[in-house]
């Protein structure tokens, strides 16, 4: 690979790591401001928690961190553990470390913007957002304005 093309595949997988970065942000944020005692609660019957939202997020985070560095990862919980993570803390803590770890596998020298790296990457930045918009919906119904629609 030329000198050119391999400055330009570079640029791809910082502007690739930002993106999902962001997007990561912006989601922890928000899960960030939902209450301790709202956190199990859900608007109906049948619909996920707030909490489980976030470890369903967490869940898929840790999946793409270990496709990326090459690990063959199980798809088959869909969601953290309640038990595994029971408190709000532990969740997002949990969010927030998956998140960083598929910025920091983007960030690596040896990291290549594949096309099937770049399909997991950008289906999974659409995943959160899309959860983003139910944690929205969520903290609303709460009487919780996201962070990103404050002035």
């Amino acid at each position: 690979m030329s000198t050119s093309a391999m400055a330009e595949q570079q640029a791809l997988i910082r502007t690739m790591a930002e993106r999902w970065e962001q997007v990561a942000r912006k989601f922890a944020e928000l899960a960030e401001q939902i209450p301790e005692d709202k956190f199990e609660w859900t608007p109906m019957a049948g619909l996920r928690t707030c909490g489980a939202v976030v470890r369903h997020v967490a869940f898929w985070n840790l999946y793409v961190g270990s496709s990326l560095r090459g690990v063959e990862a199980d798809d088959s919980a869909n969601e953290l553990s309640v038990l595994d993570y029971p408190t709000r803390e532990k969740a997002l803590d949990a969010l927030t470390e998956s998140a960083e770890a598929v910025g920091a596998a983007l960030r690596q020298p040896e990291a290549e913007l594949t096309p099937r790296t770049l399909d997991l990457v950008a289906a999974f930045a659409e995943h959160t957002s899309e959860h983003y918009g139910q944690l929205t919906v969520y903290a609303r119904t709460m009487g919780v304005v996201p962070p990103a629609s404050r002035g």
